[in-house]
């Protein structure tokens, strides 16, 4: 049962154009559960098997091979077919031997980008917000909704408190140990995750700090190409060279 005013499905005509399936078959399709990602930056799992992998003709195929326990999203098992899939989520279909890593990309929305076995051990999530918890240690908010626990040896020391609010951290997964902590500066290797420029990719080089939403911005350059976006909207991937694999 749902709660009131809670509906069970989203209209079609609603839906992001990446999630690839047809606006005029139906009037409604399959609303993604509540989850770690928003509803319209999300692929719920269901379509990702039916109709970006094509691994299902219907949707009762598709969540006969969910409900098997063929699909893994970031190294855990997934049987929920409304499971919202989004930024930097890894899903691996251990039967196929396929592996796939969620990125933006341009003209496009968030694509399943094929990645190899080195991969599939790890994801890039950022900060969006610290909260300091019991004992003066620090709580990291990451962007798709996990948390994760920083214990200070003394809370009284600012200087061991190195991560920020946009630095992005590595984490193995599923297990979440901190592998690399990429700092939000210039000359970082960033992604572009919204706007007319999403999904384009270069190297931060000048960052404007200003008041009100959407006024602080970022200029990033690649291939002598100078471009800009809001500051909220720069995902940095890497240092001298990105940490995950890209579209050619």
């Amino acid at each position: 049962m749902t709660r009131t005013g809670e509906k069970k499905h989203f209209k079609r005509s609603n839906i992001p154009n990446f999630w690839g399936i047809p606006r005029k078959e139906a009037k409604f399709t399959v609303k993604p559960s509540p989850g770690p990602h928003p509803i319209l930056n999300c692929i719920p799992l269901l379509i990702i098997i039916r109709d970006l992998l094509h691994f299902a003709d219907t949707a009762r195929e598709a969540k006969r091979i969910i409900h098997a326990g063929e699909i893994k999203i970031d190294g855990i098992v997934r049987k929920d077919f409304k499971f919202p899939v989004g930024l930097m989520d890894v899903l691996e279909i251990p039967k196929a031997n396929l592996s796939f890593r969620i990125i933006p990309a341009p003209h496009k929305g968030l694509i399943l980008h094929p990645i190899d076995e080195e991969e599939v051990g790890f994801k890039l999530c950022r900060i969006e917000n610290k909260t300091v918890v019991k004992g003066g240690h620090i709580q990291l908010n990451l962007h798709d909704g996990r948390n994760i626990l920083i214990r200070l040896s003394d809370p009284t020391n600012a200087e061991e408190d190195i991560y920020k609010t946009k630095d992005v951290l590595k984490i193995s997964i599923p297990s979440q140990e901190i592998l690399d902590h990429i700092k939000f500066n210039e000359n970082v290797y960033s992604i572009v995750i919204a706007g007319r420029n999403l999904g384009l990719t270069g190297k931060i080089v000048k960052i404007t700090k200003l008041f009100g939403p959407h006024a602080s911005t970022v200029t990033l350059e690649s291939n002598g190409r100078s471009f800009q976006t809001a500051l909220e909207y720069a995902f940095p991937i890497g240092l001298e060279k990105p940490l995950i694999s890209l579209p050619s």
